[in-house]
């Protein structure tokens, strides 16, 4: 293990932002190291070290549920320049080391150039062209030449001003007679210089806020010397609108990185100077600003020119450099002749689930809120670990890992233990599960990818579920190209594991008719073709007949079980018919089961009957890649599990024809029953209830009550039905026919 001692000795302090210094000191009380070895490394910087303020912050890292390790020490001193000794293949990882080799680091060595300051020079051209390349007439421009001096003899600069246009500027400098820049810009100090800010303003102020156009970034090196920091600017082809030489230590890049907001504006800026970083070019991290200030050219300071070395050097603008960097190590292989395997073709994975999914492939569950993916994602977890079948389809049995990131620790064991025993299956193989839980822990995709892989490398596991995959999502999930970028990591950890990756994501909000199930996927249209299997739920509405068919098909069920059980002779009173039939059956329980038995039985029915108001109905629909599709799955989600519908019961419900391309919507309106179809079958769906409810109950009225229940809505609506029809009454919360 590196020491961490060894390492800050690569990190300047001075070149860091105060979050990445406070990081520091939180890293090193992590890792058992006293305040003093914080505050001996914070002394580096002297402009802004303050005695006891380590001290004070040291006092107040009181431990965290995630928290900063040496990991983060060795990663900044990396991006400083420090190399580790090249290990074994065998040999165990550090911190958080790289698993590949580093994709920014894109140059290797420098051909050093001479920086070439002019003796002559034009002071008043110099900062038109510069106004001219970084500004729009109309745009307010920042600047400062007056300074004041700290306590320590530093010259600092004021405000400023910054409710003058560039175009203004412009002028007033193009009509002086000679170069007298002070006659329009103010009088500076020549023994320290000028500043101005690359970004345009709202002419209201300096802040961040104030800034109208996140169009440049500076990138600044006081710590590299200053022809390697020119060198390395050009050699990285950095997208340079302006090169202003500072008069000093450092050449000043402005850069151009053209993003649409603040947020954008920031992850550019962190890519950018990353790429810096990483090719050698030590950056000053207290630059990243956007309404930062910058050596202003055509001014002395300190007897040197602040000069204007270039414009529009490198990449044209930001979208070009970073494909150029992003492509430069992509690690991609070289193309391969057909001819070297058409007679000898490498083995395809063997199936994970079979006729859906093979070993080291990527399958997405999609589907509504209330659809229990995440119960299906358990289900499917324990039928790889048991061998098991999930959803009929058989499952090849080995390890897998679960990446919880919803759940407290408590609720998914418990959802384990509940679906196990849902299930009735015996957990003989629950070793086969590693549950990995990272609820208020989990980190975006791009950075839980490689510790996930870190962590599962030996464990042979033959597939990883995540679940959600909204609380790694980095990006928008609209964005085809940061969504591309999102599955990729899924790949990575196909790749480095050679296990399958199974994950689940919801549905788009709003209607789903019309659309096809690769289709319903919320965001970009990415998530339903990366993966190479995708099985997509959509819930089936379920209309009073197949309640009543499901309620009478658990009557017959549940009375047929207690006649077996105490009547001999059972095939002498009850027929095929018999069974089909609840009236049937329940008459025939009546007068064959002692009443004692026959309350046991009506328990269980009305149990029964609870259970099936609970439940919903689901149609699974598969894409797949590598297989023959499949035929649509009907099942309950009868929770916590889902049940395959047996019975068919569940076939012939229309789901809108959301494969089809025609207007469907139509359609359905047209088989629209009238109001006086409706009113029928309500009145022959309450006949039927109340006519099974006062056989079993064997009374001559049924309570309102038992009547709600039993077709499933409140007694509000029982009431409304029986003012409908003439041949009922209700009476003291009972309901009579009236004859």
């Amino acid at each position: 293990m590196d020491n961490l001692l060894e390492l800050l000795n690569y990190i300047d302090p001075s070149l860091i932002d105060y979050q990445d210094w406070i990081n520091v000191g939180m890293a090193l009380k992590y890792e058992g190291y006293d305040s003093r070895v914080w505050d001996d490394w914070s002394r580096k910087d002297s402009k802004r070290y303050h005695n006891g303020e380590c001290d004070s912050k040291w006092n107040s890292f009181n431990g965290s549920s995630s928290p900063v390790t040496g990991g983060t020490i060795y990663q900044m001193a990396c991006d400083f320049g420090y190399k580790p000794l090249s290990k074994n293949v065998d040999e165990a990882m550090n911190w958080d080391d790289e698993i590949n080799t580093d994709p920014l680091k894109v140059i290797d060595g420098v051909e050093v150039q001479e920086l070439k300051i002019p003796n002559e020079w034009n002071p008043k051209e110099q900062i038109i062209k510069y106004l001219e390349t970084l500004f729009e007439a109309d745009e307010n421009v920042g600047y400062v030449t007056e300074c004041w001096q700290n306590a320590d003899g530093k010259y600092l600069p004021k405000k400023g001003n910054y409710d003058r246009t560039a175009g203004q500027l412009i002028q007033e400098l193009s009509k002086l007679p000679d170069n007298d820049i002070g006659a329009v810009l103010g009088d500076y100090n020549p023994n320290v210089g000028a500043w101005i800010r690359f970004n345009p303003l709202d002419g209201k102020g300096i802040k961040n806020d104030n800034v109208t156009d996140f169009r440049f970034a500076l990138v600044e090196s006081d710590s590299t010397d200053i022809e390697t920091q020119n060198s390395i600017i050009r050699e990285l082809e950095l997208p340079v609108a302006a090169l202003v030489y500072s008069g000093g230590k450092s050449v000043h890049a402005i850069v151009k990185v053209d993003a649409v907001n603040s947020k954008e504006y920031a992850e550019r800026v962190k890519y950018l100077y990353s790429v810096c970083q990483k090719n050698g070019l030590a950056i000053d991290k207290q630059n990243k600003n956007p309404s930062r200030l910058s050596r202003m050219p055509g001014v002395m300071r300190n007897g040197k020119k602040q000069y204007l070395l270039d414009t529009n050097i490198g990449k044209e603008n930001w979208a070009e450099w970073y494909e150029w960097i992003e492509s430069i190590n992509d690690d991609l292989p070289d193309p391969e002749n057909l001819t070297e395997f058409f007679n000898d073709l490498p083995p395809l994975a063997n199936p994970l689930i079979d006729n859906v999914l093979r070993q080291g492939h990527k399958m997405l569950i999609s589907g509504p809120s209330k659809a229990g993916k995440s119960f299906a994602l358990i289900e499917l977890a324990i039928a790889i670990a048991e061998g098991r079948k999930w959803f009929g389809f058989d499952c090849t049995q080995g390890k897998v890992l679960y990446v919880n990131l919803e759940l407290d620790k408590a609720s998914c064991l418990h959802r384990f233990y509940d679906v196990y025993m849902a299930l009735n299956w015996k957990p003989n193989s629950i070793d086969n599960i590693d549950i990995w839980n990272l609820r208020g822990k989990a980190s975006p995709m791009d950075k839980l990818a490689p510790k996930l892989i870190r962590r599962a490398s030996k464990k042979g596991y033959i597939a990883v579920i995540i679940d959600p995959i909204y609380k790694v999502l980095t990006g928008d999930e609209n964005s085809a190209e940061q969504m591309s970028r999102f599955c990729n990591e899924f790949d990575k950890i196909c790749g480095e594991l050679g296990c399958a990756v199974i994950y689940c994501h919801h549905h788009s909000k709003g209607n789903q008719i019309g659309k096809r199930s690769m289709d319903r996927a919320s965001g970009s249209g990415v998530f339903a073709r990366d993966p190479d299997a995708m099985l997509d739920l959509i819930e089936l509405e379920l209309d009073e007949n197949i309640q009543n068919l499901q309620e009478q098909k658990a009557e017959c069920s549940i009375y047929l079980k207690y006649l077996q059980r105490f009547v001999n002779d059972i095939d002498d009173i009850v027929s095929q018919d018999d069974m089909q039939s609840a009236y049937n059956m329940r008459k025939i329980a009546s007068e064959n089961l002692p009443k004692q038995t026959l309350n046991l039985a009506k328990n269980e029915y009305q149990k029964a009957i609870k259970s099936l108001s609970g439940r919903t109905a689901w149609r699974i629909e598969g894409i797949l890649r590598e297989f023959p599709k499949f035929s649509p799955i009907n099942c309950w989600f009868d929770y916590p599990i889902h049940k395959i519908d047996d019975s068919n019961i569940l076939k012939d419900i229309d789901t809108d024809n959301v494969n089809s391309k025609n207007s469907n919507w139509k359609k359905n309106f047209s088989k629209k029953k009238t109001s006086d179809e409706r009113a029928k079958d309500r009145k022959q769906s309450f006949e039927t209830q109340f006519e099974g409810l006062k056989s079993f109950n064997e009374s001559d009225s049924v309570d309102i009550s038992d009547m709600a229940e039993s077709m499933g809505v409140n007694e509000i609506t029982i009431r409304r039905r029986v003012k409908e029809m003439e041949n009922f009454k209700l009476e003291n919360g009972k309901i009579y026919r009236v004859t």
